[in-house]
This record gives structure tokens, C-alpha cells and sequence, in this order.
């Protein structure tokens, strides 16, 4: 098999900017989706009342649709109700609201994962529901929530793939570009597998390290 370095090279510039791209969505999308999992496992825990069942028919929604038609939603069905946003606000709402549930899930797992006893020794000493979620709960539930949440956000960093549906020039919408113009599909989808390697590897590389540093930590080995 004959590969057309020429053109490989030649392209390298157009790749790097489609990895910015999606780089940036996923980090802002992947910080949303903490923030919105955090609010709807501590929601779930503490069995707010009026936001316990919004909350559940939001992960429900959410995890049961898939980002595809989400993203369809945000980009033209919007339009149609008279709110048009950009391709990029669309791509990291939909992110968000997709990673969201799945953060929300990982968090309540690690919350519950407290041991009660804790829980009522905080009560006893006096601390209210914000301090024992800040200085009890949550520094526990985060550590044993480390691995699902790094799950999480390898698999959100993927998701990005499918945001070219809506005109973002992400490296897949750059691939099928170079494809359907030059037909040269071995040398753009190596490309595609050697960009999104370059920006998973070292996030799985940190979680790992995350996730043994944490666990030296609580277990000391």
C-alpha cells in the first residue's frame, strides 16, 4: 500500500486547528457537565422537594436520547422556536446536557458510597447540610468517584466526533472534507486515529495517575 506522505503533510496545519476545536469543546463541555452532575447528585441525595422529580426526568431524558438528535434540537429545532445559536454554544450544550446525567450518576454513587456514621458524626457536632457536604461528603465521594468520572470524560472527549453534524470543523468533519474532495481515505482517516490518539492518550494517562494517587491516598498502597 502506497501512502501519499505529500498529502498527509500538507494537511497536518488543517488537522491542528480541527483539534483545537475540538479540544475546547470538550473542556468546556466536560466542566458543565461536573457542575450540572454535582447539582443533580446532591439535589438526588438530599431529596430537595420540586427538584428530586425534575432532576430524575432530566438524567432520564438525557441519557435515553441520543447526542445526535440532541444536537439537531439545540441547532434547528431552536430556530424554528426563535433562538438561534452558534455551532459551538449548541455543541457544548449538548455535551453538557448529555454528560451531565452521567456525572450526576457517578457523583450520587460516590455520596452514597459515605458511610452513615460519618454522616451522623458530622450532625452531631453541629455542622449544617452545607458543611457536612463540604468538609464530610464530598471530599470522600469525589475520591471513589475518580474512576467513573474519568470514564466520563474520555467518553464525552469522543462524543465531540459527532458535533460536524451541525458545520463545526472538528476532525471528523475534516476528514470527510478531505475524503469526498481528494478520495484519499487510508491517509485522512489515519489522521483522524493519530489526532484523536494525541488528545486521548495523555488524558488517560493522567487519570490513571489520578486514580492510584487517590487511592494511595485512602488506602495507602
Amino acid at each position: 500500500m502506497n501512502i501519499n506522505w505529500e498529502f498527509i503533510i500538507n494537511n497536518v496545519p488543517l488537522y491542528q486547528k480541527a483539534a483545537w476545536i475540538t479540544l475546547k469543546l470538550a473542556a468546556f463541555g466536560i466542566a458543565a457537565s461536573l457542575v450540572i452532575g454535582l447539582l443533580c447528585s446532591i439535589v438526588l441525595y438530599y431529596k430537595a422537594a420540586g427538584l428530586q422529580k425534575a432532576v430524575r426526568v432530566y438524567i432520564e431524558l438525557s441519557r435515553n436520547t441520543p447526542l445526535l438528535i440532541q444536537l439537531f434540537f439545540l441547532y434547528y429545532g431552536l430556530t424554528k422556536l426563535g433562538i438561534t445559536l452558534s455551532e459551538e454554544t449548541c455543541a457544548v450544550l449538548g455535551l453538557s446536557f448529555l454528560g451531565g446525567s452521567y456525572m450526576a450518576e457517578a457523583f450520587r454513587g460516590g455520596i452514597e458510597s459515605v458511610s452513615r456514621s460519618q454522616i451522623e458524626s458530622g450532625l452531631s457536632i453541629g455542622l449544617s447540610k452545607v458543611q457536612l457536604v463540604r468538609y464530610v461528603i464530598l471530599p470522600q465521594a469525589v475520591a471513589m468517584t475518580i474512576p467513573a468520572i474519568g470514564a466520563n470524560c474520555i467518553f464525552l472527549l469522543k462524543e465531540t466526533s459527532i458535533v460536524g453534524v451541525i458545520a463545526i470543523p472538528d476532525l471528523m468533519h475534516v476528514t470527510q472534507d478531505l475524503i469526498g474532495m481528494y478520495y484519499m481515505t487510508v491517509e485522512s482517516l489515519a489522521m483522524l486515529v493519530v489526532s484523536y490518539l494525541i488528545l486521548l492518550l495523555p488524558l488517560s494517562v493522567f487519570l490513571t495517575w489520578l486514580e492510584r494517587k487517590v487511592r494511595y491516598a485512602e488506602f495507602g498502597n
